[in-house]
């Protein structure tokens, strides 16, 4: 189900899927273009800005692109949920694993790109490994949450649609953290995606094993528990409701 909801996105388009690559692939260029040829933007942790900058794009792409497409999952398999015998639960996931699949390619190229700049990551790919494990968990409790709530509120898209495009610019994806005030730094902390992101750049930047800031690792799955049990219970109570709405 997962591969053919991924594939039904770019169904009837001549390039069909490989437009899944282009356009989070001109994304990325575009701010990277502005950043290092406009703002001329210099090396950032002693590695070029583009490093520096996909280390976060490729995560957050994921987490957006699986965040919207998640949210319509009850409400685009609406025939399943009203007429078929089938464990509806899975529908979210079912959205989030066909916008894994794009992550996969993107990770590979991502050490592609770092490998030709010579700063190939080595075990340190290990690191990479579990925080993709911690954004596909995160990805997923939260679409638990959005998609129920999306059932019977059908502006959940757009409004999830803006909220990540505050996110993209109040997470320290284009920008340092160091141009926060020291003393301010926490507040920026507590978004449980630059736990990943941060994670991202530490492995391949600075080859940091994932198990280095304890405290936000607790934090981190602390909040995955806490939205999980919100979402799914959340879930629970309503799916008894989601025929009579869809």
């Amino acid at each position: 189900m997962s591969k053919s909801d991924f594939k039904s996105r770019f169904s009837g388009s001549y390039f069909g899927v490989v437009w899944a690559v282009i356009q989070p692939l001109m994304t990325i260029l575009i701010f990277w273009f502005v950043f290092q040829v406009g703002f001329r933007a210099q090396p950032i942790s002693n590695v070029p800005f583009i490093l520096w900058l996909v280390a976060a794009m490729i995560p957050w792409n994921f987490f957006a692109d699986a965040i919207i497409n998640s949210t319509g999952a009850f409400t685009s398999y609406s025939f399943v949920v009203k007429k078929m015998v089938f464990k509806i639960g899975l529908l979210p996931l079912v959205k989030v694993t066909a916008s894994f699949f794009l992550n996969i390619a993107f990770n590979i190229l991502l050490i592609i790109i770092y490998t030709a700049y010579g700063h190939f990551p080595g075990v340190h790919l290990i690191s990479i490994l579990y925080f993709n494990v911690c954004l596909f968990a995160f990805v997923t409790v939260l679409a638990y949450l959005i998609s129920t709530l999306n059932v019977f509120f059908r502006d959940t898209t757009q409004i999830v649609g803006i909220l990540l495009q505050f996110g993209i610019w109040l997470t320290p994806i284009m920008w340092e953290e160091s141009v926060i005030p020291e003393k301010f730094r926490w507040l920026i902390k507590l978004n449980p995606i630059y736990y990943i992101i941060n994670g991202y750049r530490e492995a391949l930047i600075n080859h940091t094993w994932f198990f280095a800031h304890p405290r936000l690792t607790i934090y981190f799955w602390a909040i995955i528990i806490v939205i999980g049990l919100i979402g799914i219970s959340f879930y629970k109570r309503m799916k008894s409701h989601f025929a009579d709405v869809l």
